[in-house]
């Protein structure tokens, strides 16, 4: 039996993505050099669809990692040299706030409890904070801050840096990134591509300050570091070898995304999510764990479970359709369920049709 995945990354692989690796292989997209022509016009088509899916302003630059768990590492090492503000209330946001202690910073935070968000408005953070770091869509617990949020960070820290973790958000819910200096992504989740590619985005701030610390004599990294991941985009190349075969297939997905149209896609994940959410409200097994509706995610959909999770998991997957465990502690005490664009309307009914028709 084909499954469908509704994980929360690894996910379903987006629907055109088994064509477009017949066509690599067909047409030896693993085999090319990444510092010839072939490479550097995946490179150009692929920055030039992310900025163009996610209208990103003039002067913003696209770089490609490893993942997004490598950004968090450099951001801290090219963007701060003393401190940074976090913004906490679930796993990825806790980790990224570790790193930055790890490498001997200071990483101040506020937290919030799982399942809810900061109360952006009542934070005090201290002008000594030379970034500040918000986790958009909280994978772990499907806490999803708003826009409007962003703003008003903004607007009260004009000349501090802000990072953004649109992990799971982009490009699915719409997010103004003139308000941030750096975001950043992996392709595992609402790109629906194999894990192994992280997309880091940098405006020239980000640039600015790589290089005033750099000419201080603060250690920003090496092979990775903004200057000469910079230096490499200008000719289209990363500075190492990097997961062509990757770069290749998002270059297409975001050209099919594309072609479809954005608000289309956004559109969608607005009535499977509204079915998601309306779905625990109506199943005798689910309730909902993020008790704001507003902050309730859009494509991360986490439930508690009356029973234990992994029964609810066991048969569904009998019926061809998987759905993640709760994270971490919570594995057996809640599911979490993906939205992302390759999950169609259909699927999304059929999954809600079954889970509303679990009888355990």
């Amino acid at each position: 039996m084909k499954k469908l995945y509704f994980t929360p990354g690894p996910s379903q692989l987006y629907f055109t993505v088994e064509e477009h690796l017949k066509t690599a292989i067909r047409t030896d997209i693993p085999s090319i050099s990444h510092r010839g022509k072939a490479f550097e016009s995946i490179f150009q088509q692929c920055t030039e669809n992310i900025k163009s899916l996610l209208s990103l302003p003039e002067g913003y630059h696209i770089f490609y990692t490893s993942s997004a768990t490598e950004v968090w590492e450099r951001i801290a090492q090219n963007l701060i040299a003393h401190e940074s503000f976090h913004f906490v209330n679930g796993a990825f946001s806790e980790k990224f706030k570790t790193i930055v202690s790890n490498l001997n910073k200071s990483a101040l935070f506020q937290e919030a409890p799982e399942g809810e968000v900061v109360d952006v408005s009542s934070v005090l953070i201290p002008e000594s904070s030379e970034l500040i770091s918000m986790t958009f869509n909280e994978t772990s617990t499907g806490a999803m801050h708003q826009s409007s949020e962003i703003e008003l960070i903004r607007t009260a820290f004009p000349e501090q840096l802000i990072a953004l973790d649109v992990v799971s958000a982009a490009p699915s819910v719409e997010i103004n990134f003139s308000k941030v200096d750096t975001a950043y992504f992996s392709v595992q989740k609402c790109f629906g591509l194999p894990a192994g590619l992280g997309v880091w985005i940098v405006n020239e701030r980000c640039i600015e300050k790589s290089l005033t610390l750099l000419n201080k004599g603060n250690s920003i990294g090496s092979y990775h570091c903004i200057p000469e991941l910079l230096s490499k985009s200008k000719k289209n190349q990363t500075p190492a070898t990097p997961n062509v075969l990757n770069m290749y297939l998002l270059s297409k997905v975001t050209e099919d995304m594309l072609l479809k149209g954005i608000d289309q896609i956004r559109l969608e994940t607005n009535y499977k999510a509204a079915l998601l959410q309306h779905t625990i409200s109506e199943s005798p097994y689910l309730t909902h764990f993020v008790a704001n509706a507003p902050n309730r995610s859009k494509t991360t959909v986490v439930a508690n479970t009356l029973i234990n999770s992994d029964k609810i998991i066991a048969e569904l997957s009998n019926n061809g359709l998987v759905i993640g465990s709760g994270y971490g502690n919570s594995k057996s005490e809640q599911v979490r369920i993906a939205n992302f664009p390759t999950h169609s309307k259909e699927q999304i009914e059929l999954l809600s049709d079954q889970i509303l028709s679990l009888n355990i």
